[in-house]
């Protein structure tokens, strides 16, 4: 395999891929990048960790023999970056080596066979979606941080895609709080289908998504899901399980409403929370009908924080303990001036959304004994 590209355009596919692949692995062949040269001039590179897979693409300025071989991913990836832009790359492979050159720079990498290399199974997806790319991102957005991490209940370590007759949802939960978001998506009109995307899968969808109205494709299969994109690639499995049916946490019938500025309320809960308890981060919330919101928030220091902010409330006296951190996630992610809190009684979780929100978010946060 002999070719020639711009150390440029070999970056940025590289970049992609790198994001799919372990550093430390038992197979060794997982910390390699596969890279194949057509005779046409394309140049694809591929990344797997068994479980995510990314195939990236870049135009290559000459070929002079097309073929497929393996080299280390980070090394690869440390000498593009390390070299001045621009540079024209000259990319050989000499029986078991690969050498790259440069100038008067040359760089000699091991290699592993191609034919051993691990592709995820070939499937044909059930439900197909095409989407800007902002879109998804903005659903991601407003739901991904509620996942769990390294849970024991292993379904919730990820997020839930339902399709719905012409609506695609996003909802997560960690068991103590959850997100949902929706977006409307005509072509699914009639089908009906659940997926769970592990963590892993979230994030590197995440940080391959630019927000611009650059369409996407996404397939959902039974076990699999793939995002297709101009660029590249991503396919992962999905995890095998059974989510929570989160309408049941949803609170239907709250008899008491708080409307407060967002930015004033964020403001307030993050003074709060420098005093609070720093395993259990509790803050209290104190509602009167004199429209305001008393924060309190104590230690095992003695110590105490204490915010008096103005709000809209209608209902009784009411006492509630909510952990801040979870607040102030909800808080951050909603881009609205004016948030609304839907509560009941102490007991009962708070339904958080904004006033005026175009994607339609939820966010449920389970209340504190404090």
């Amino acid at each position: 395999m002999q070719f020639t590209l711009d150390r440029d355009a070999l970056l940025k596919p590289l970049q992609m891929v790198s994001g799919a692949i372990e550093r430390r692995h038992t197979l060794p062949i997982l910390s390699n990048v596969l890279i194949e040269v057509t005779a046409e001039g394309q140049l694809i590179l591929t990344g797997t960790d068994l479980e995510i897979e990314l195939v990236a693409h870049a135009p290559v300025q000459q070929v002079q023999v097309a073929g497929r071989i393996t080299v280390p991913a980070k090394k690869l990836l440390d000498i593009c970056r390390s070299l001045p832009d621009s540079s024209l790359l000259d990319v050989v492979v000499q029986g078991d080596n690969c050498v790259v050159s440069t100038g008067k720079s040359k760089f000699t990498l091991s290699t592993l066979s191609a034919t051993d290399y691990p592709n995820l199974e070939s499937w044909a997806g059930e439900v197909e979606l095409q989407l800007e790319r902002q879109q998804l991102r903005h659903l991601l957005d407003d739901t991904a941080f509620s996942m769990a991490n390294q849970d024991v209940r292993y379904y919730l370590n990820g997020l839930l895609f339902e399709v719905d007759n012409g609506v695609l949802r996003a909802v997560a939960t960690d068991g103590h709080r959850l997100a949902l978001s929706t977006l409307d998506v005509a072509a699914t009109a009639g089908h009906q289908k659940q997926i769970i995307i592990p963590r892993k899968g979230v994030l590197e969808i995440m940080r391959l998504l630019s927000a611009d109205e650059q369409l996407v494709q996404l397939s959902l299969g039974q076990n699999h899901i793939r995002l297709t994109d101009s660029q590249f690639s991503f396919s992962c499995k999905l995890i095998d399980g059974r989510f929570p049916d989160y309408r049941r946490v949803l609170p239907r019938n709250s008899t008491k409403k708080v409307t407060a500025h967002r930015d004033v309320l964020k403001d307030a809960c993050v003074r709060a929370s420098i005093l609070s308890n720093e395993k259990y981060r509790g803050v209290r919330f104190t509602l009167s009908g004199q429209n305001e919101l008393q924060i309190v928030a104590n230690n095992p220091e003695h110590e105490q924080a204490e915010e008096v902010i103005e709000v809209e409330y209608v209902g009784e006296t009411l006492e509630i303990g909510f952990n801040v951190g979870y607040l102030l996630d909800v808080l951050n992610t909603l881009s609205t001036d004016l948030v609304i809190m839907n509560l009941s009684d102490a007991n009962s979780s708070a339904l958080v959304e904004g006033v005026g929100n175009h994607t339609g978010a939820m966010y449920v946060v389970m209340p504190m004994r404090l």
